[in-house]
């Protein structure tokens, strides 16, 4: 088994950087000592991480796409260079986001993941599927088919989680749709963490479907009701609560004000930063889809053709790193749990990624001075820089 030692980097690690020693066996990792030699012998690699930061893979639990390919529409090997993508840009996991579709559209996108579990062989670890909606608000569709939104139905949801084997591990609804809040213990007995968004939910609503389980808000502030002094709604009620609030950091969908005024009110813990990435993302501007939209892009803005309703982003993840350093002013040490640590106990995957401890994954990304990425390892491989 190939074994990779990496030296000389500051390791980020119980929240802080150390000076450390990282050693990869096959897909996880050891700490160790800064100090200690790497092994001799072919089986090792020894790579030279002197004034390079080392911080967990990223993980976006919101994206509909990036380099041409449109999740509603990928087949199993445009998951693939999907996976290759995000791993360049530093997401080493991932869940495809849905959107809201036909029946038959979700299940052969479902028929796809599964696939390209089985044939999966390099990039970043496509590990579920989150659906963005059925059972959403009209009124605050943004980029959904309004004619396919519909009223909760937990035997819809209960079918597509059976046909994806258990790996739908995410879904957005809207408090205020009939029978939605009652549904959100049910929900997660199917083994999906809930979101509530796409919403003019008022207060008491959205706490109700917090009481009863919801644990996150879907892109906080967009495609949401604006707050009011006197009606407060959904946006108080996430932002009062202890749930996870998704943010996306692109300086398009939130003013660098609002970011800042989000991790003021929420805390380091309980922001992530996701992507809501469309098949555009690292492409040119152009005209693109999202799902049945078709989606015009100028200037890295994504909005629909026909309406002008803003349609996802076209950020990555090492982007968002970026952005939010210069948003805010907050040190690397402050941010990185709103990539790593926080996405992955909101998926229940904690326990092997969003942090590099003994015996975890090996996902792992090498930043510069600047921030910018100068390597990758996904699963403890190492990852192409630039594969488009």
């Amino acid at each position: 088994m190939k074994r990779t030692f990496l030296f000389g980097g500051r390791v980020y690690t119980g929240r802080s950087f150390k000076d450390r020693s990282i050693l990869i066996e096959g897909r996880t990792l050891s700490l160790l000592p800064a100090d200690t030699p790497p092994a001799d012998g072919a089986d090792i690699a020894a790579i030279d991480a002197r004034g390079l930061n080392i911080v967990p893979g990223f993980i976006d639990v919101h994206t509909h796409g990036a380099a041409g390919v449109d999740v509603n529409h990928a087949d199993a090997g445009d998951y693939e260079k999907l996976c290759r993508f995000f791993a360049a840009r530093g997401t080493t996991a991932w869940l495809c986001s849905i959107l809201t579709d036909t029946r038959e559209q979700t299940n052969r996108c479902i028929d796809q993941f599964l696939l390209h579990q089985k044939q999966h062989a390099n990039g970043s670890r496509l590990l579920g599927i989150h659906l963005e909606g059925p059972f959403l608000s009209p009124a605050y569709k943004g980029a959904m088919p309004e004619h396919l939104l519909q009223t909760a139905d937990l035997s819809l949801l209960r079918a597509y989680q059976e046909r994806a084997r258990g790996n739908i591990r995410y879904i957005t609804v809207s408090p205020e749709v009939a029978g939605v809040t009652e549904q959100i213990p049910r929900m997660r007995e199917l083994g999906i963490q809930v979101a509530i968004g796409h919403s003019g939910a008022d207060y008491q609503t959205a706490m109700e479907a917090i009481q009863n389980g919801a644990c996150a808000a879907t892109h906080t502030f967009n495609a949401m009701q604006a707050l009011d002094r006197h009606a407060p709604g959904i946006l108080c009620a996430v932002l009062e609560s202890d749930i996870y609030c998704e943010a996306i950091c692109d300086g398009l969908h939130l003013h660098p004000g609002i970011v800042r005024l989000l991790l003021k009110t929420k805390g380091i813990d309980r922001v992530i930063a996701i992507t809501d990435s469309i098949m555009a993302a690292g492409l040119p501007d152009g005209n693109y889809r999202l799902g049945v939209n078709d989606v015009t892009v100028k200037n890295k803005d994504a909005r629909l053709t026909k309406g002008g309703a803003r349609a996802g982003s076209t950020l990555t993840q090492d982007a968002a790193l970026r952005n939010l350093l210069e948003f805010t002013g907050r040190p690397l040490e402050e941010i990185l749990p709103l990539l790593t640590e926080n996405p992955a106990k909101l998926i229940g995957v904690f326990d092997r990624k969003g942090s590099i401890a003994d015996g975890k994954d090996a996902d792992l990304v090498l930043l510069n001075e600047k921030n910018q990425i100068v390597s990758v390892y996904a699963e403890g491989r190492l990852q192409t820089a630039q594969p488009f």
